[in-house]
């Protein structure tokens, strides 16, 4: 895939990310493009199958790849390169493979396991993205934290969504604590007695974000970006995703233009 055609493939399938990972240094700008695009196709290994083992299936041949198979494949061969260059940590990628595959579980039984979910995943690509991008070690944690905050937006704002393929992934025991199961969660996701639950977990999205937030170096900015889309998302996590507005494209400018999120 050429580097045009990754650029678009990440508009398509990732504009949060695409938008600002348009921010990071231009040397180091494919390694993270290539590495969104692989949290693409991770992400939907579950939602592209109609069997959970199938699921696994996938997310093993994307194992085998950031392990040193080298497959003609449209993120496969830019990942692929980028791993063979260094751009990447094979590490970190195996963590994000290893994370999603709590997707392929018929629910996520704590409220701790979800939140080890979400850090694994979205948490996760922001540390690999900071690294692509030079970060210190010392600055994984606070990434990891403003895109973890990042991943619980979309978590809460996304239930309608899975519902409507028949999915949840709601701690089930926090749904408890509220009157509520899985399978009353995927009939009705609008119901009334979610949206305490909701606001709960969005409480801790918050506080990670509080973790994250302060500046950044600029060359490192970009793998941080999205918390600035979390702190707007968050304050309506009942609301459904939909296209980003100028508001939130407007917050994502000042951080840049502050050096902090």
């Amino acid at each position: 895939m050429s580097d045009d055609a990754l650029l678009a493939f990440v508009r398509r399938h990732d504009p949060d990310r695409f938008f600002t990972a348009l921010f990071a240094p231009p040397r180091r700008r494919g390694a993270v493009l290539a590495l969104y695009a692989f949290n693409h196709e991770l992400a939907r290994a579950r939602e592209a199958t109609s069997e959970p083992g199938l699921a696994l299936i996938r997310l093993h041949w994307w194992r085998e790849v950031v392990e040193g198979a080298r497959r003609p494949h449209e993120v496969a061969g830019p990942l692929g390169a980028a791993l063979d260059a260094g751009a990447l940590h094979a590490p970190d990628l195996l963590a994000m493979i290893a994370a999603r595959e709590a997707e392929a579980e018929p629910a996520i039984a704590t409220r701790a396991e979800w939140q080890a979910y979400v850090a694994g995943t979205a948490g996760m690509l922001a540390v690999a993205a900071g690294r692509a991008l030079g970060a210190e070690p010392a600055l994984f944690s606070r990434l990891s934290d403003l895109s973890t905050a990042y991943g619980v937006a979309g978590q809460l704002r996304s239930v309608a969504a899975l519902a409507r393929r028949g999915r949840c992934l709601l701690p089930e025991d926090a749904l408890a604590a509220h009157g509520l199961t899985v399978h009353e969660t995927v009939a009705q996701p609008d119901a009334p007695a979610l949206r305490p639950l909701l606001a709960e977990l969005a409480d801790w999205g918050r506080a990670r974000l509080r973790c994250g937030a302060g500046r950044l170096p600029r060359a490192v900015l970009a793998a941080g970006l999205v918390g600035a889309f979390a702190r707007r998302d968050l304050r309506r996590p009942d609301a459904p995703a939909g296209p980003r507005g100028l508001g939130d494209r407007l917050a994502v400018l000042a951080a840049v233009l502050a050096g902090r999120v």
